[in-house]
């Protein structure tokens, strides 16, 4: 059955150029287009789509607005276009607290000189959207002030509401972990003097990554890096906004930063971040021969070699299986690997690769991970 979409636009070039490259994938129907956020709203009531393509800056009614009002209405998975800016990574990272899936950038160079390259992903990403499991995903308000590093309760971590498209299955933290290996029992994870937590992630990681953060004390024990898939433009954006959030502190990384307890570096975008022995962050220009930049594999790679059996490794949600393979050198090392469980990921494409690897030492549900790393760092 073909994937039923809405595209949302107010520039008619716009509407009509993503319709007609979705249109192009036999598997793929645009069954209405609208040209506002009140608009949006009406014709994903009346059309019920399986996904919906959303502008951010449009008349009558916003595409944030309009992606909130359409989560509490009829829940569908959003896929946000947005621009390669500061500016816009702000908005994007709005859009996903209102409950969008994932987000593209908005370049009409690239469609005229770029067509095949960008109907791939464009379709790819309505595939992978339409097929996520848990399909968006919303924060409240709960979470620390700006000004809350150090005085926020560890006993009242933020919490975010979940829900699931077309389903009146329990949130995530109602339901059990998903089956999991031997050693993932869901017992107490091990703890241990760990030199250093590693999260990887990618599609849905802005919203799973705020989520496990923001239940970790300021005197968090441990040194934490955070290798999230994201363009260059988004990476400082992001980190500011999850520093403002925590109780730890949170930047993007920069060659040269020395890792300490209770600080998260995000490794930046379009470029590789490694770890040495001495506790060193080594930020490299990114390799066009690889998919990922940031690439998990690479950063895990780096901390198995710097610090052998003292590492900590999460893998949360996210297309594809980067990560795996950096799981596979830290376990042979001796460290400890996790992997979010299927029912709280909104894809599980990289944990699942993990765990079918037999390399996770425990599966946790995405809000079980961030009193586990407290509980786990001594």
């Amino acid at each position: 059955m073909a994937v039923k979409v809405l595209v949302v636009d107010d520039s008619g070039f716009f509407r009509r150029r993503v319709s007609e490259i979705l249109s192009a994938d036999p598997d793929i129907q645009v069954v209405g287009t609208a040209t506002n956020g009140r608009e949006a709203i009406d014709q994903a009531l009346a059309l019920k789509p399986d996904v919906i393509t959303m502008d951010y800056e449009m008349p009558m009614m916003d595409g944030i607005t309009a992606v909130r009002n359409i989560m509490q209405r009829c829940p569908t998975p959003v896929l946000m276009f947005s621009s390669l800016t500061h500016e816009g990574a702000r908005v994007t990272l709005d859009a996903l607290d209102a409950g969008a899936v994932d987000y593209l950038p908005k370049n009409f160079e690239d469609i005229s000189r770029n067509p095949d390259k960008v109907k791939a992903m464009l379709c790819e990403k309505v595939h992978t959207i339409a097929r996520s499991n848990r399909r968006y995903s919303t924060f409240s308000p709960a979470a620390p002030s700006p000004s809350s590093h150090g005085t926020a309760s560890s006993s009242a971590p933020a919490q975010s509401g979940f829900g699931t498209a077309r389903s009146t299955a329990p949130s995530p933290s109602a339901r059990p972990a998903a089956p999991a290996a031997p050693a993932a029992s869901g017992g107490a994870p091990k703890r241990k003097p760990y030199r250093l937590v590693a999260i990887g992630t990618s599609t849905g990681g802005p919203v799973a990554l705020q989520r496990v953060l923001t239940q970790l004390p300021a005197n968090f024990p441990a040194p934490i890096v955070l290798i999230q898939h994201m363009p260059a433009a988004f990476t400082k954006a992001f980190a500011e906004r999850l520093d403002k959030l925590c109780r730890i502190t949170v930047k993007e990384a920069e060659d040269g930063d020395v890792l300490r307890p209770g600080l998260a570096l995000l490794a930046p975008g379009g470029k590789q971040m490694m770890v040495d022995p001495r506790g060193t962050v080594r930020i490299l220009p990114g390799d066009e021969r690889l998919n990922y930049k940031p690439c998990v594999d690479i950063t895990f790679g780096s901390a198995a070699k710097s610090f052998n059996d003292k590492v900590l490794a999460v893998v949360l949600t996210g297309m594809g299986a980067d990560g795996r393979e950096g799981a596979r050198l830290l376990k042979q090392s001796g460290s400890q690997v996790w992997a979010q469980d299927e029912a709280s990921c909104v894809i599980y494409g990289m944990p699942m690769a993990v765990v079918k690897a037999n390399l996770a030492d425990a599966v946790y549900g995405l809000d079980e991970i961030g009193r586990h790393l407290t509980e786990a760092c001594v």
